[in-house]
């Protein structure tokens, strides 16, 4: 069997870009919308949202390869970045380091991509490792890097990707290819091309993945000519089996008009995933302007600790249970507290006895 890159004609790849016109025309119309939707909301209110949307992404992007982080030591080093308040927690190697990749994507987009950038990329995202023989700089080792499952003796070659030596020439190539592509193809065809791609050369000893997305993510940000702070790898975590399916189907030929099929659909998940961030936002400050002069200290620290969970709000929704144990009040203090908030229209309620549930009374549209 013959991988992609081990073709003739690679790296031309086969596709009908006539295909994709709905969904370029789709995703410009929804960036557009959720820029318009900025609009509304405080620049301070858009500061918090830029770093949960970049915290989340930096969190999901490593959850997608097993890693899971820290959300609120990404969180504040994000936000020490952007000169925001934190709380000087000590921030671990590996969550100080994706933070810088997701800031760096933020400020510098609109840069050429480089070695020098990869690179600098590769050295945080493997900030503090041990087990690793090249860090900032291309894989070296003679083994074939291969993506493998199963047991050893029994197992399953997904991928397998170029020699260590040819690495070097791909990535020239690749990087070439990349920024020559910038005003040539649209949006969601170059970004999906150039995951791909990127994936299939596997320049690193490990990190490929991440850093993959980061591309998709800067090559949508150029294309827009804004940072793109988009939900890429959350969409793509929810249901990670089917974008592994989609890199693996077309890792052997060079027609690849499924895969960039695949990668629009999840943009434009990704989109609307932002979007109701973006308007959660809008509908939070309507709350408290409806209702913060109307709540006592209890109902308030209730409300901020569900807004807290963002879009989601909690599972399976406030039980008197979780107001008790957030306020520290008796059962009969929780119980008018709860009353007078659906009586006013802060809450609203549902079910009954012990599956009495509350929820925020907000438009998630």
């Amino acid at each position: 069997m013959a991988w992609n890159w081990q073709h003739q004609n690679w790296p031309e790849f086969i596709y009908n870009e006539a295909d994709f016109v709905e969904f370029e025309r789709k995703f410009i119309e929804k960036a557009g919308i959720i820029q318009g939707s900025l609009l509304h909301i405080d620049e301070a209110h858009q500061e918090a949202l830029k770093v949960d949307l970049m915290s989340d992404e930096a969190l999901k992007t490593s959850e997608i390869e097993g890693e899971i982080l820290n959300r609120d030591s990404v969180q504040s080093s994000i936000r020490k970045h952007f000169g925001l308040q934190t709380d000087h927690r000590k921030i671990p190697p590996a969550e100080q380091g994706i933070a810088e990749i997701m800031v760096d994507l933020y400020r510098n987009y609109q840069k050429p991509l480089n070695e020098t950038t990869l690179f600098y990329w590769h050295r945080f995202l493997t900030n503090g490792r041990q087990d690793l023989l090249d860090i900032g700089k291309y894989r070296t080792h003679e083994d074939p890097m291969q993506v493998v499952s199963g047991p050893i003796g029994s197992s399953t070659v997904h991928f397998e990707a170029p020699p260590s030596s040819q690495v070097p020439n791909e990535m020239k190539r690749f990087i070439h290819w990349f920024n020559e592509s910038e005003n040539q193809l649209p949006a969601l065809t170059r970004a999906a091309i150039a995951h791909l791609y990127f994936e299939c050369i596997h320049p690193f000893e490990d990190g490929n993945g991440r850093i993959g997305r980061a591309i998709c993510e800067k090559s949508l940000s150029q294309s827009l000519g804004r940072p793109v702070l988009i939900a890429l790898s959350h969409t793509i975590e929810e249901n990670k089996k089917a974008y592994y399916k989609a890199l693996e189907t077309y890792n052997k030929g060079l027609e690849i008009n499924g895969w960039i099929e695949y990668f629009c659909e999840t943009v434009l998940k990704a989109q609307d995933h932002t979007q109701k961030a973006v308007h959660f936002i809008i509908e939070k400050g309507k709350f408290y302007q409806r209702f913060s002069d109307k709540l006592n200290d209890r109902q308030l620290k209730v409300v901020d600790r569900i807004f807290s969970e963002g879009v989601s709000g909690f599972k399976g929704g406030l039980s008197a249970k979780n107001y008790s144990s957030i306020t520290g009040t008796p059962s009969a203090t929780t119980t008018r507290d709860l009353t007078k908030m659906v009586e006013i229209g802060a809450f609203k309620k549902t079910g009954e006895l012990k599956s009495t549930r509350y929820y925020l009374s907000i438009k998630m549209g």
